[in-house]
């Protein structure tokens, strides 16, 4: 991992989730409640940007801007609001932060990392098939897997059970705890605290 990668300032971050009220407490929408919390605890507001095809909240973090983004073209079109966006803005993709729902970890799990594949996620395989690179931040909320291959679009549309739910809140709250090394580029400190939990 390149040293630049680690230095470079998160100017977008990006939830990913599918709009509409029956997709609100799905465990894909995992990246939509964290992105909503961090907008609500650094008091940033959403607005619809049909352009950008999502709802966008821009506002100051330690001094620097920050852009939020929620796309509502549904999960599997995410990277269209995303490339949108970063064109506009002129936004490297290492400097885009992209949270979602993980399969690979456990519910109270939630992990930083650059690059790698999509591991069958929609929204990511969506992202980098736009930007055409898979070099941009991720922050990955563990949800969990059914265990079967062919359960897994069904599990992602609902929501988790109750003690899942509890365990999943608890790790998105240290991932929001870690937020203020993130956004100015302390990522491999964010790692270390975050994973260290």
């Amino acid at each position: 991992m390149a040293g630049f990668f680690i230095m470079s300032e998160i100017r977008l971050i990006v939830g990913l989730g599918n709009p509409g009220a029956e997709h609100e407490s799905t465990r894909h929408n995992a990246g939509f409640w964290w992105l909503d919390e961090f907008a609500h605890e650094h008091s940033f507001t959403f607005r619809a940007e049909n352009k950008f095809h999502g709802l966008l909240a821009r506002g100051q973090m330690h001094g620097q801007e920050v852009l939020l983004l929620k796309p509502q073209t549904f999960m599997n079109h995410s990277g269209r609001a995303v490339v949108a966006l970063a064109l506009y803005y002129k936004i490297l993709p290492n400097e885009i932060l992209v949270v979602h729902d993980e399969l690979d970890l456990p519910p109270g799990s939630a992990k930083l990392k650059l690059g790698g594949g999509h591991g069958g996620h929609n929204g990511l395989k969506d992202i980098i098939a736009h930007l055409g690179t898979k070099d941009f931040w991720r922050l990955r909320i563990g949800i969990g897997h059914p265990g079967e291959r062919s359960e897994v679009s069904n599990f992602v549309l609902k929501p988790a059970r109750k003690e899942e739910q509890v365990l999943i809140d608890e790790a998105m709250q240290r991932a929001q705890e870690v937020a203020p090394l993130i956004v100015p580029g302390k990522l491999e400190a964010a790692m270390l605290k975050l994973h260290s939990n």
